[in-house]
């Protein structure tokens, strides 16, 4: 006789939402995590009196209301707006592309002479049909923008070339004609006071919870034990590989508490160039606007990716995609559910992944009645 209604594997957004939805409407469930902590990549750890985003920056952003609404019942969010700056052989420039990025360009305050300078450019170096990164970004942004502030960035988080890059990572470039530095531009953003953490401890209250325990240890019992599996990790590992190994990017981050109250005046810092190894540096306490005498920054650093280390970005090439899709027949004709990042190869917002996890719950006990 089965245990439980449901065994969800992977504590993260997605199962954590699944759960908390499945303990509404009665269902009995076990979450499992092979890591030590709840909350996967959006787990916050509290050091120095600052709530450290673990796994890299998570600014929360929506348009939809329904989203906004349901994941505020969890948390109070501060107003939080995220305008990261980025720095290029040693000058510093607004992002996103913004009527202040290029007068830190150019020198020009006119948007009709920002848009002619553009345009032109583009009418020079761009191409109707681009075949690579490169190709695209000229045919969107023109040479200067994307010399400055994306060809060494890219290059060093792919790990690649721009030339050697599919067109398709990049299908658009927003262009503001404003000087407007808000990232995102959505109606809903910010970060949960507390941190992210609160978040999914509340989502989990009442649902039982075992860590350090990885489904593949042991997956013959904990097949056995529930009506319905819900599985957020690596759709390949759960069918053996047995088309390939789906591939990622890595990252790596290094923390250095430093006795310094403020050490870049802006949570997120881009660094272009290649010849410094880290994309960013993260500064947490700004998330929160706080005050605590020191502060703690966060260097991250883009990697090869390997089966020992986390997958961060799938690599949706056209091979990584065909292997994808043969995974993905054998998981619409399984009698397990699977969604969230991982097992969807697919990159996802925190906002999309609680939609995704809302729409499946939604479906699945529309299927069982």
């Amino acid at each position: 006789m089965d245990k439980y209604d449901l065994l969800i594997i992977g504590a993260g957004l997605f199962g954590s939402v699944f759960a908390h939805e499945a303990k509404k409407n009665g269902l009995k469930c076990l979450v499992i995590d092979k890591r030590s902590h709840i909350g996967g990549n959006v787990y916050c750890e509290t050091i120095e009196e600052i709530n450290v985003h673990k796994y890299g920056a998570h600014i929360f952003h929506t348009n939809d209301k329904k989203i906004w609404d349901y994941i505020n019942q969890f948390a109070e969010f501060n107003n939080y707006i995220n305008a990261p700056i980025s720095v290029s052989k040693g000058k510093v420039y607004n992002l996103p592309f913004n009527m202040n990025t290029f007068y830190q360009l150019w020198g020009e305050r006119n948007p009709e002479k920002v848009k002619e300078i553009i345009e032109d450019q583009i009418l020079k170096y761009g191409v109707e049909h681009p075949k690579n990164l490169e190709e695209q970004a000229l045919s969107l942004v023109g040479k200067d923008v994307y010399e400055t502030l994306i060809k060494e960035y890219t290059e060093k988080q792919w790990g690649r070339k721009a030339i050697d890059l599919p067109s398709f990572i990049i299908k658009r470039l927003p262009i503001r004609f404003t000087f407007d530095n808000n990232y995102f531009n959505d109606k809903y953003q910010g970060i949960p006071v507390g941190g992210y953490t609160k978040i999914i401890e509340k989502m989990l209250d009442g649902i039982e919870v075992k860590l350090n325990t990885n489904y593949f240890d042991d997956r013959k019992y904990f097949d056995s034990i529930a009506k319905k599996i819900v599985f957020t990790g690596k759709i390949d590992e759960y069918f053996d590989y047995q088309y390939g190994t789906l591939e990622y990017r890595s990252l790596r981050f290094e923390n250095e508490i430093i006795e310094t109250s403020n050490f870049q005046g802006n949570a997120v810092v881009n660094y272009n160039d290649l010849s410094i190894p880290y994309t960013r540096i993260i500064e947490h306490k700004h998330f929160e606007f706080g005050k605590q005498p020191k502060t703690l920054i966060t260097r991250e650093y883009p990697e090869n990716w390997s089966l020992e280390k986390e997958a961060y970005y799938p690599i949706n090439d056209t091979k990584n995609q065909e292997k994808y899709l043969s995974y993905k027949k054998l998981a619409d004709e399984s009698t397990t559910l699977f969604g969230g990042r991982l097992a969807e190869y697919k990159y996802y917002d925190m906002h999309q992944i609680i939609a995704s996890a809302l729409v499946n719950f939604k479906n699945y006990i529309n299927e069982s009645q």
